[in-house]
């Protein structure tokens, strides 16, 4: 029996049905704008989505937040309609940033919004609202960086900033014989199936935290810069999971930000074009991730792009043959922030003209 078209690739329906994931790359080629969400914990706190990190925030208070979590301005209709209005064809949305506070019905951890006072699945309603708009949904996972579970990539091994340098050991991270990486794989596995399977299509899994995986330390504990995992072996099995993702959804698009093993079905880079690949990206699609204020998730008193300025952001993507995600940290009721709002709107008349 054929499969069912995805709604945001029914004009690629010919396509769809010889080849979804090449369908799935046309679209992307074509769609050129996207809004980026950072929501979580940290929007509660206003000082940008590494805060745990920065101020060394332990784990148990940190996760004291999730207690004042509500979302109760979090609209997942309308912002998707706003999306349209402002002309974005997809919207990536952090299922899980680093702090590990994840925003869907998570079996795997009680540490989702759903085990909060917002008692809602963010995810899901999301994905509802973009399928019913013909927008792509894209998922923002945090991969090899995670500040709170048990096994995940240690400094002492990884560096790369995996872990908050506390002052004192966390008792609540494993280590040493103690710590099984695989333990935090399988982990990532299981929620990662949890979102190809109960949220319908998904037109990319967005994976983030590539400074880990690239960066093991040597016997003497200094960060192997020239690492390659192409060379040198993978130890995070990511074509395995890249794989097993296009098996659960043949159209869903990998990236892992500027390229991890060149296998990816497009690259995204922070600010501006380049990939860690060069040429061997050069016949995949690119999108340039950038955010409208100083922060990626919401931080206070932050200066926003002017109308103009995303606007030349939106032309310098176009003419390097990237897409341009455009991100807005929701304020921690989940409204957007009113001068990004301004900003976004302006844009979408531009476009529209």
């Amino acid at each position: 029996m054929a499969q069912e078209i995805p709604r945001y690739l029914s004009n690629y329906a010919s396509q769809y049905t010889q080849d979804p994931r090449e369908a799935a790359r046309q679209w992307f080629r074509e769609a050129g704008y996207g809004l980026f969400m950072h929501y979580g914990l940290y929007s509660l706190l206003g000082r940008h989505e590494w805060v745990q990190f920065r101020e060394r925030i332990r784990v148990a208070e940190y996760a004291e937040l999730a207690r004042w979590f509500r979302a109760d301005r979090f609209d997942p209709e309308w912002i998707a309609d706003f999306a349209v209005d402002c002309g974005m064809k997809y919207i990536n949305v952090t299922t899980r940033h680093h702090d590990s506070f994840c925003l869907w019905d998570s079996r795997e951890t009680d540490f989702n919004a759903m085990h909060s006072p917002c008692g809602r699945d963010l995810i899901g309603e999301l994905a509802q609202a973009c399928d019913s708009r013909g927008l792509g949904l894209c998922l923002y996972y945090s991969h090899g960086r995670d500040w709170k579970h048990p096994h995940a990539p240690n400094n002492d091994i990884w560096g790369g900033n995996a872990r908050p340098y506390y002052d004192a050991p966390e008792l609540t991270y494993a280590a040493g014989e103690g710590h099984d990486l695989q333990i935090y794989l399988d982990f990532v596995t299981a929620q990662i199936t949890e979102l190809l399977t109960n949220y319908g299509p998904i037109a990319a899994i967005w994976l983030d935290g590539i400074a880990v995986p690239l960066r093991p330390r040597d016997e003497e504990g200094n960060e192997r810069e020239d690492f390659d995992p192409r060379r040198d072996g993978d130890v995070f099995r990511c074509q395995e999971l890249y794989d097993y993702i296009h098996e659960l959804q043949p159209q869903v698009l990998v990236s892992y930000k500027q390229g991890y093993l060149g296998t990816e079905d497009f690259f995204a880079p922070e600010h501006k074009a380049y990939s860690r690949f060069g040429d061997e990206f050069a016949d995949k699609p690119g999108e340039i991730c950038t955010t409208a204020g100083g922060g990626w998730g919401y931080t206070a008193g932050s200066d926003y792009f002017t109308a103009d300025e995303l606007w030349t952001k939106l032309q310098e993507a176009r003419a390097a043959n990237f897409n341009l995600l455009m991100n807005v940290g929701p304020l921690p009721d989940g409204r957007f922030p009113e001068q990004a709002m301004a900003t976004l709107r302006e844009v979408g008349e531009r476009l529209r003209g």
